[in-house]
């Protein structure tokens, strides 16, 4: 099994966690306006499930110990640990699909930096709370920075819309604020619960007793994520927060494009490789900073956002400023998090 015990290459896989967990929300854009969210999300949810069962199968699975393999690690751990990292992904899925309903409504440089900013801040003081590792004094600085970077991007929209008069979209901007909202703070709890049942001390012969290795928690999560789903994707076909609802969905999913599929089921492959790199990188660096470090994927994405999408197009002087301000912000508050590990 592949795992992670040098605190600047756990340092360097949270980088990566933060470049995939703000990139995936690409490929929602890439599948097409006309191909709903919620049945994007769909392939996105299988992309997950099966990307967590191949790295389980190879890289869960190499090297010597054999207490520590996947299919001997699921057979061991299987009882009531088992709830935590299913449960999180029931709360993970339910935050997800109220954050890829907020892109759909208010787009990337809002969902993202309201929604996964909450989550960042929230999640890191609960990880913290579980494992007190790092400077909790750095970390504290860390988090000051980044809800401060948050206020500014959301200040950026507010003079965005101030500009073109506050009609049009101001209440799809709304709506898509107070769905990430939610989702934050709904989301804030997945890698606490999942963190409960995986054994981050990977220098002994065999995790211990109940516990279970990385690929193993990441495996169970994809699972709760993928039989939730069947309930809260349902749910939002039916009462959509945009658009009408969808009552041929099975008929709707089918009959797209087999590339449109791919672009979904890539986007679950990107975010499942970054969740599985945070949780083999959180014994090194900790859960917290860990997490805090991957979180800061709300950077990426809301760059993306603004460079790619041109989601600030004709926005004034100003909410450039601001976004500026929230780049330089964002950046400091990631760099006291690794100071704060260190």
């Amino acid at each position: 099994m592949y795992y992670c015990s040098n605190y600047t290459v756990a340092v360097l896989l949270c980088v990566v966690t933060m470049f995939c967990w703000g990139s995936w929300g690409n490929t929602q854009k890439l599948a097409g306006k006309t191909w709903r969210y919620e049945l994007f999300y769909w392939d996105y949810v299988i992309g997950i499930l099966l990307f967590s069962l191949a790295m389980g199968l190879t890289m869960g699975s190499c090297g010597d110990g054999a207490a520590w393999g996947f299919v001997a690690n699921l057979k061991a751990s299987f009882g009531t640990t088992w709830l935590w990292p299913l449960a999180s992904g029931v709360v993970f899925n339910l935050s997800n699909i109220l954050l890829a309903a907020a892109i759909a409504v208010a787009g990337m440089s809002v969902a993202f930096p309201v929604g996964v900013g909450l989550a960042l801040v929230g999640g890191t003081l609960l990880n913290y709370a579980v494992k007190r590792q790092g400077n909790a004094a750095m970390i504290a600085l860390g988090l000051v920075l980044i809800v401060s970077s948050i206020a500014c991007n959301a200040l950026a929209f507010r003079a965005k819309q101030s500009a073109s008069g506050g009609t049009g979209d101001a209440s799809a901007t709304k709506k898509g604020l107070i769905l990430a909202a939610v989702a934050g703070l709904l989301m804030m709890w997945f890698s606490p619960l999942v963190n409960r049942a995986i054994d981050l001390t990977f220098a002994k012969e065999a995790p211990d007793a109940g516990l279970m290795t990385p690929y193993t928690g990441f495996f169970l999560f994809a699972i709760g994520i993928f039989i939730s789903n069947f309930v809260f994707n349902t749910v939002a076909m039916r009462k959509p927060v945009q658009g009408e609802p969808i009552l041929d969905g099975a008929k709707r999913y089918f009959g797209g494009s087999v590339p449109t599929h791919l672009v979904g089921v890539l986007g679950g492959c990107i975010w499942g490789m970054g969740t599985l790199l945070a949780f083999v990188s959180g014994g090194a660096a900790g859960p917290a900073i860990s997490y805090a470090l991957g979180q800061g994927a709300t950077l990426v994405s809301a760059l993306w956002g603004i460079l790619v999408w041109r989601e600030f197009a004709g926005a004034p002087k100003k909410s450039a400023l601001l976004n500026t301000a929230m780049f330089i912000l964002f950046v400091a508050g990631l760099a006291c998090l690794i100071m704060a590990g260190a």
